[in-house]
């Protein structure tokens, strides 16, 4: 159990997309969070307080979390003064990398003589099948990407939020760290043994009521040289009833990739439907999620009536207006 309430770490990250994990947790748990802690050269700020660790313990903060997503998922040198000195001070430590606090030995030493506790979110917990594809009862829908870090996991939480305040039954399904970090559960996918990946899908989406909608969170994307494993993975594992498409529209190129450009909205429909009704014939895309939040209202409407009018299908920011009218889509294959 990870103790609350959280001081958000963004380290020296270059960019705002590097704390999406810091960013993710401000913005769907802020009751979870007293501030954020920024080391010199940091580029990032989630717009809460920033502190040191003496006025975050001071505010009640108990645990530090690491709130930065960087490529390979490594601790950086450079944290660890910090991260010894939080421990000595009496924060826990969480972590959503790839690199695990339990295998840095020396902050594993700290922690044991100050008595805290190293959490590692990105660690299956259990032995997942392999996939059967069985029809399972129940709905389930899964945001697929043009690119990482587009929105997914923002869309799946908008819609289960929407579903909820409606008293409809809806579940969010956390595959991330971020997911993990804001809901407390779910599957490390990209951490999981590949054979395992789509099973470990299969047995967090099991059988449920008819009228229910699983959220899967949506992760990589097909058309990423690096990480479209894992959203197959969730395709083929989520066997989803209705995908939205999501974009983030001011890429210049792929996340990481640079000689990589990002494929359009039709090209995203036409290469994940028919992937999907490989393990659901009746899955059909619904809805397109736009991530605006680079651009000014007037700007962001335009475009979404833009893509609208051009994909025939209800398109919106569902963290800036709300995702019912996504809602209203699934509501209607329902």
């Amino acid at each position: 159990m990870i103790e609350t309430p959280y001081l958000l770490f963004l380290g020296d990250a270059p960019d705002q997309l590097a704390v999406k994990v810091a960013q993710g947790i401000r913005d769907w748990r802020p009751e979870n969070v007293v501030g954020q802690l920024r080391l010199p050269g940091c580029q990032a700020d989630v717009k809460v307080p920033d502190m040191d660790l003496a006025e975050a313990r001071a505010a009640g903060a108990k645990t530090l979390v690491i709130g930065v997503a960087n490529r390979g998922g490594v601790i950086s040198d450079s944290w660890k003064a910090e991260l010894h000195t939080a421990l000595e001070q009496g924060f826990d430590l969480a972590s959503g990398l790839h690199s695990l606090l339990r295998d840095e030995q020396d902050l594993v030493a700290t922690a044991k003589a100050h008595g805290r506790m190293l959490h590692d979110v990105r660690v299956p917990s259990v032995k997942y099948p392999i996939a059967n594809g069985k029809k399972r009862s129940g709905k389930r829908v899964l945001a697929v990407g043009t690119d990482c870090s587009v929105g997914k996991m923002y869309t799946a939480l908008a819609m289960d939020k929407d579903m909820r305040a409606r008293g409809m039954k809806s579940t969010f399904r956390a595959t991330g760290q971020t997911g993990i970090l804001v809901t407390g559960d779910g599957v490390p996918l990209d951490a999981v043994i590949a054979d395992f990946m789509a099973g470990s899908v299969e047995w967090l989406t099991p059988d449920n009521d008819d009228d229910h909608w699983d959220h899967i969170e949506g992760q990589g994307s097909l058309f990423h040289a690096s990480f479209s494993g894992v959203t197959m993975a969730l395709i083929h594992g989520g066997q989803p009833d209705a995908l939205i498409l999501s974009h983030e529209p001011t890429r210049a190129h792929m996340r990481g990739l640079p000689d990589y450009q990002l494929p359009t909205l039709e090209a995203l429909r036409d290469m994940a439907l028919p992937l999907a009704r490989i393990v659901n014939p009746g899955c059909e895309v619904v809805g397109i999620a736009v991530n605006t939040s680079a651009w000014g209202e007037d700007q962001a409407l335009s475009y979404l009536e833009d893509v609208e009018r051009r994909m025939g299908l209800p398109a919106c920011d569902p963290f800036r207006q709300g995702a019912g009218r996504l809602v209203d889509a699934l509501d209607a294959i329902g």
